[in-house]
C-alpha cells in the first residue's frame, strides 16, 4: 500500500512540474501593444524614455564600470549586487534582462492577465496575477527595494513618482 501512495505523490509532483508551469513573464514589447496609446495613458512610452527601461544599459557605462571597480566588481553586466535592481527580472527571466527594470517588476508575470478581455477587468486582472498598488505608500515601498540610499545617493520619492508614474485617464 504504501508503494502504491508513494507512486502517485511522484506522479502528481512530476504532473504539476510538467503542466503546473505557472505565471510566466512576456516582456514590454506584449504590454505596449495595448499600453502606448493616450486613452491608456502612454504608459508604455513613459517607461521607454524612463531611467528604468535604461538600467541594465547603464551598467555598460564607464560611470558604472568605475562604481563597480570601487566595490570590487570587474563587470556591472554580469554582478548579482548591480543585477538585482538594474535588471530585477535576471534570474526569473533572463531573456528579459536588457529591459532593466521592466513592467512586470512592479506589476509582475503578465501570462495570465495580458489577454485584453482580462486587462479590461480590472479585479480579474488582479485575480490573475497583476500587482496593482493600494496607496502611495505601497508604491513607496517597492521603489525603496532599490532606491533605498542606492549608490549612497538621497531618493526623492516624491518627484520620481512624477516621473514615471502612469495611470489611465478615466
Amino acid at each position: 500500500m504504501k508503494k502504491v501512495y508513494y507512486l502517485f505523490i511522484i506522479f502528481v509532483i512530476a504532473a504539476s512540474s510538467l503542466f503546473g508551469q505557472g505565471q510566466t513573464y512576456v516582456g514590454a514589447q506584449k504590454c505596449q501593444v495595448c499600453h502606448k496609446t493616450d486613452s491608456q495613458g502612454r504608459q508604455y512610452p513613459i517607461w521607454e524614455t524612463s531611467g528604468h527601461s535604461k538600467s541594465f544599459d547603464a551598467l555598460s557605462s564607464p560611470q558604472a564600470t568605475s562604481a563597480a571597480a570601487a566595490l570590487g566588481i570587474t563587470n556591472p553586466t554580469e554582478s548579482l549586487q548591480c543585477l538585482k535592481c538594474h535588471a530585477p527580472l535576471f534570474e526569473k527571466a533572463a531573456e528579459l534582462k536588457a529591459e532593466g527594470v521592466t513592467c512586470e517588476v512592479c506589476h509582475g508575470p503578465g501570462s495570465e492577465y495580458k489577454k485584453l478581455s482580462l486587462m479590461k477587468n480590472r479585479d480579474e486582472a488582479i485575480k490573475n496575477g497583476l500587482i496593482v498598488y493600494a496607496n502611495t505608500e505601497a508604491i513607496k515601498a517597492q521603489c525603496l527595494t532599490c532606491h533605498q540610499n542606492a549608490h549612497g545617493k538621497a531618493f526623492d520619492f516624491s518627484s520620481a513618482l512624477e516621473k514615471i508614474k502612469h495611470h489611465k485617464p478615466k
